[in-house]
């Protein structure tokens, strides 16, 4: 009896510990969604300016950039952005979140 209670308890502390560590797993990807897309927001803003300005006024970006291609610079770049920032930012909070749990686990 005693021993079903024993493990009864351990599996709560087991179950506690993976609802915590998917709650924080789940505002990591949040996190990291929301700054990956503030990233591509202005890689958007910061690539769209130049290559309108240089399509309409650089003989052979006119000649050769058609609606198409300049989509494609922008989209691309947006991109990057949000798949670099987000990956970053993700790795970022793991780690402080890693050496987090380090220092409480050494504590006890």
């Amino acid at each position: 009896m005693a021993r079903n209670v024993a493990e009864s308890t351990l599996e709560r502390c087991n179950l506690a510990s993976l609802d915590q560590k998917l709650a924080l797993a789940k505002r990591c990807s949040h996190e990291g969604a929301m700054a990956g897309a503030k990233a591509a927001v202005v890689a958007t803003i910061a690539t769209a300016i130049p290559t309108m300005a240089s399509a309409r006024m650089v003989p052979w970006a006119r000649a050769n950039l058609n609606p198409t291609a300049q989509a494609l610079i922008v989209s691309t770049a947006a991109g990057l952005a949000y798949f670099i920032v987000a990956d970053k930012t993700v790795l970022a909070i793991a780690r402080r979140n890693s050496f987090n749990s380090a220092s409480l686990s050494n504590k006890h």
